[in-house]
Parts: structure tokens; C-alpha cells; sequence
């Protein structure tokens, strides 16, 4: 029997990654990664501004570029073997598109337009919009933010097309619809030329643009013109369906299909965003929470429907069903900032070192330096009033999205070093993934244990052992370097009718758990007493007040 080889990709937020995949046992042949050019120079962003935004040629040139290497690296007749492709993104990650679907940036008179490129999801440019979006919805009979926590937060759809609108008269003219990243890949891949034909995941549309099967899709027309008369129109435009990620957005187009040099037969499947995606790699079961740990989290836990009933999460990133797996429904929470919190800590240390001309010695300190923090900072005594923070540096994202939100970090003295620091981080961190699975536990949604993912998670025993003292239950840590990948690439298999639902690709191809981290009962009082001093402190952050 001939084999069926898939390919997942993952775009993350410096690179995207591809990986081919064997469909019978989830084996990857290859992988490739390819870092944004333009993103890595630091190009149309302005991070003290909050300001971040990625121009798609880095996406496009990263899908051909990994996806030959692949099969370069794979050889063999396995180009002829491709049945299907998947992708998931970052998100909420949109961009303005011209009446082709093209995003505004690859026409000649925006390539260096940073708002008429993919606004990236930790973009914080519109806070002022997600304000007002959470005042309008209190006017209205019908609570349209339900099933998105009950706060919009401006990482999502609605809170930046309306900054952009509003700021950027020229755009305005040219916009005809704001599409998703994750969306935007299938219609390219399919050779799409008309943005009405565009096909949007109920993953994204459910989790930031407010789509749901109980309004009848998106909240009405009203609800959008009486918030600002800019957005006339846009909720109108190809959003009367939405589609799982086990459905297929079409089949490769000519084009793409001689530019990768494989069949134009393949299927390219529904896009979602990269924990969803990665959640299904790490073979997520209902009422476990799955953590996808990279720069920020994603936190997700899938539940039966008839459980649910009318239960509603507040304060988290939405409950859709069919947004993780078809069928099911998906709750999404997460941070804003995790490992970006050890990687601001480590660049603040390492300022000095470009100081020194030896580029050689630059790199090695910068290798090195989370590595020995966390080796000296598990070597200290665990004490109530050890140094304290709050992990806000980029705001919070759950429970109750507040990016206008800081850090900080208290009870510094002259004793203080960079272990102490680190620990005070670390735990900060651990804290923020704590109050999330308090508030699935309070809201009525169980959790029954958590599972990790993503290069924290694999790289990081420190860490990963301080999360589950502080949370108190134990954690799984998934073989796959490339869950999100993974996962893409099982979606793949089912669209391209491999298996008929994609819990049976996740039971061929996924490749299981290779570690289990245990509760310290003996810390769980002084994490206890610690935990409310994080509480407390960010009670003051927010209200001024313990």
C-alpha cells in the first residue's frame, strides 16, 4: 500500500516551521524551520508603542522555503506521496485585504505600510477600542461577549480593525475585509482570487471575532455601526459560515502545487491558530489542561457539550464549539507573557556583553545564562517572604484581559541577585497559570491535570517542576518537539480522508508523553501563603488597593 505523507505548519511569532509527516505513525521524515528576515531586523514595529506588525512576505516566503527544504531533506518519491497540508498561526494575528483577498502590504503601495500588514497578535495598539467595545456591549439586551469571557480584549479582530480604521484614512479606502493569518494561508494555497470566497475557521472567528452558532453567527449589523459607523459593513463580509479545522478549504492550486513540486491534488485543510493546533498534537483529553508554553501560553481543555449545559467561563479567551475538536467544546484561557518574561529578564542582564567585541563570547553568555539562573535559583530555600512579582509585563491575558496592565516586582533589598530575581519571575509565571485553573475549577469546569507543550515545557525542568508545586496537581510533559505542527499535520490527515475524524489521527500518529512532574507536598504551605501575596499585589497593580 503507497504511503501518505502530510505536511503541518506551524507559524509561530519569530518563524514558521514545517514538518512531514508520515500519516500511519505520525513519524517526522523532515523539518524545517525559516526566521522572519524582516521580522528579525525589527522592521514596522515600535514596541514602546505596543505596536507589532509582520509583513506577508516573511509568511509567504517561509511556506515555500520549508516546505521544499522538507522535501529536499526527505528524498525519495515522498513528493509525489503528499495527500495533505494544514496550518495554524499566531492569533489574533489579521490584516486588511484588498476585493482579491491580497493583503494590502503586497501591493506596491503598502509594502512599507506597517498597518497594512498582519497585525500581530500581541499588538497592543488598540486599547482604547477594546474599551469602548466592552462598554458598547453592556447597552444591548443580548450579552454578545458571553462566549469570550465577557471582556474583548484589543489582542482580538474587532478592537484592531477599528483602531486601524479609525487612524489610517488612506487604508480605509482600500480595506474590503480583515482577515485572520490563520485563514488567510488556506485561501492562498488554494489560489484564491476573491475574498468572498474566503473560507474563516470557527476557531477564530469564535475565539476573537465573536461569531457564534447561538446569535446565528455574528452579532447584528447594529452592534457595530452604533459602536463607530466606520465598521459598516464589515460584519457582513463572509462571515455567514464558518468551518472546522477538520474541514477542507479546497485543494491546491496549480501554481502552488508546481512551485512546491507536489500534486495538485493535494488538500489544504481549515486554518487555526497554533494551541489549538497544538493541543490536538499533544493529544489533549476532555478536562485536562493543555499548555502550549512558548513566549506567551495557551491554555486549552476541550469538554463534552452536554456537560457544558449553559456553563460560562468567565474572564477567559472564549468557549466555541468545534474550535479544538470537532464536537467538543473549546475553552481557551492563557498568559501574555511567559517565556517573554525570562527572555526580558535574561536581555537586561546581558546588556552588557554588547559591550564587548568578541561576538563569539556574546553568544555564549546568552546561551547559557536560563540555564545557569535556573540551576542556582533551585539551589535557593523557598521562604514566605521570599522576593515577590507579578507577571504583567505585557499585560494579562486571563483570567480578565487587562493589557494596559504592568509588572513589578517587591521586596528587593541589597541581597537581592539575578537568582533571587529569576525565582521571584518564575513563580510570577507560575502564579498567573494558577489563577487560570482556579477560575476553570470555580466556574464549574474541572481540570483534572495538566499537560505541557511547547519549548518551555521541554527545555525547562525548573520551571515546569515550580508549576505544579504551585498549582498542585501533576503535569505531563509531550514527546513532541513540534506539537503545533504535529497537530496541523493530524488535521491534515483528516481532511485529506486518511482518518474520518481527527481523534483517530491522534491516536496513530501521536507520539505520547515522556515525562511526569510530581507536587513537592512540602512546599504547597509556603506556596499557599505566597500565592496570596501574588493576589494582593496585583489587587494593587489594578485597584490601588490590597
Amino acid at each position: 500500500m503507497m504511503q501518505k505523507f502530510v505536511f503541518g505548519i506551524d507559524y509561530g511569532t519569530d518563524s514558521v516551521r514545517a514538518v512531514l509527516v508520515n500519516t500511519h505513525n505520525g513519524e517526522e521524515l523532515a523539518t524545517s524551520v525559516f526566521h522572519y528576515p524582516r521580522w528579525k531586523k525589527g522592521l514596522y514595529c515600535n514596541a514602546a508603542a505596543h505596536r507589532f506588525r509582520q509583513h506577508p512576505l516573511d509568511y509567504v516566503e517561509g511556506l515555500e522555503h520549508t516546505i521544499k527544504d522538507c522535501l529536499q531533506k526527505a528524498g525519495g518519491s515522498v513528493a509525489s506521496q503528499v495527500v495533505g497540508i494544514s496550518i495554524d498561526t499566531t492569533g489574533s494575528t489579521p490584516v486588511a485585504v484588498n476585493k482579491a483577498g491580497t493583503p494590502l502590504a503586497l501591493l506596491p503601495e503598502f509594502e512599507n505600510e506597517p498597518d497594512a500588514m498582519f497585525v500581530l497578535w500581541k499588538d497592543h495598539t488598540a486599547t482604547k477600542e477594546a474599551a469602548e467595545i466592552n462598554s458598547h456591549a453592556q447597552k444591548f439586551d443580548t450579552d454578545y461577549l458571553q462566549f469570550v469571557g465577557g471582556i474583548y480584549s484589543s489582542e482580538w479582530y474587532w478592537a484592531k480593525l477599528l483602531h486601524l480604521l479609525r487612524t489610517n484614512e488612506t487604508l480605509r479606502t482600500h480595506v474590503h475585509s480583515f482577515v485572520e493569518h490563520c485563514d488567510w494561508i488556506p485561501f492562498l494555497l488554494t489560489g484564491g482570487t476573491d475574498f468572498t470566497q474566503l473560507k474563516r475557521g470557527i476557531c477564530s472567528a469564535g475565539h476573537k471575532a465573536l461569531w457564534a452558532e447561538e446569535f446565528g453567527g455574528l452579532p447584528p449589523e447594529d452592534f457595530f455601526t452604533s459602536l463607530d459607523p466606520l465598521l459598516a459593513g464589515h460584519a457582513q463580509k463572509n462571515f455567514e459560515h464558518t468551518y472546522t479545522a477538520a474541514e477542507a478549504a479546497g485543494t491546491i492550486s496549480e501554481e502552488w502545487a508546481t512551485r512546491l513540486g507536489i500534486p495538485n491534488t493535494v488538500v489544504i485543510g481549515i486554518g487555526a491558530f497554533d494551541c489549538h493546533m497544538g493541543a490536538v498534537g499533544g493529544q489533549i483529553e476532555p478536562y485536562y489542561l493543555s499548555k502550549v508554553m512558548g513566549t506567551s501560553t495557551c491554555d486549552m481543555l476541550v469538554a463534552p457539550v452536554d456537560a457544558m449545559q449553559d456553563t460560562l467561563v468567565k474572564g477567559i479567551c472564549g468557549q466555541v464549539n468545534g474550535s479544538i475538536i470537532p464536537g467538543m467544546i473549546g475553552l481557551e484561557a492563557g498568559q501574555s507573557a511567559f517565556g517573554d518574561v525570562y527572555a526580558w529578564f535574561k536581555n537586561i542582564l546581558t546588556w552588557p556583553l554588547s559591550l564587548i567585541e568578541d561576538e563569539t563570547i556574546q553568544q555564549q553568555v546568552s546561551d547559557t545564562i536560563i540555564a545557569r539562573l535556573s540551576a542556582a535559583a533551585e539551589q535557593l530555600p523557598l521562604q514566605e517572604n521570599d522576593e515577590l512579582a507579578v507577571d504583567w509585563l505585557n499585560g494579562r491575558r486571563t483570567p480578565d484581559a487587562n493589557q494596559l496592565l504592568k509588572g513589578s516586582i517587591q521586596g528587593i533589598n541589597l541581597a537581592t541577585d539575578a537568582p533571587r530575581i529569576f525565582k521571584a519571575l518564575v513563580e510570577a509565571t507560575c502564579f498567573g497559570a494558577k489563577a487560570i485553573t482556579d477560575r476553570f475549577i470555580e466556574q464549574g469546569v474541572p481540570v483534572k491535570g495538566l499537560i505541557g507543550m511547547g519549548g518551555v515545557a521541554q527545555k525547562a525542568p525548573y520551571i515546569m517542576q515550580t508549576m505544579t508545586n504551585i498549582i498542585g496537581m501533576p503535569l505531563r510533559i509531550h514527546k513532541s518537539e513540534q506539537t503545533c505542527a504535529a497537530g496541523a499535520a493530524m488535521f491534515a490527515a483528516t481532511v485529506a480522508g486518511v482518518y474520518t475524524k481527527v481523534e483517530e489521527a491522534m491516536t496513530q500518529m501521536g507520539q505520547g508523553f515522556d515525562k511526569t512532574y510530581y507536587p513537592d507536598e512540602s512546599t504547597a504551605a509556603v506556596y499557599a501563603k505566597r500565592y496570596e501575596q501574588y493576589k494582593q499585589a496585583g489587587n494593587f497593580i489594578e485597584h490601588g488597593k490590597i
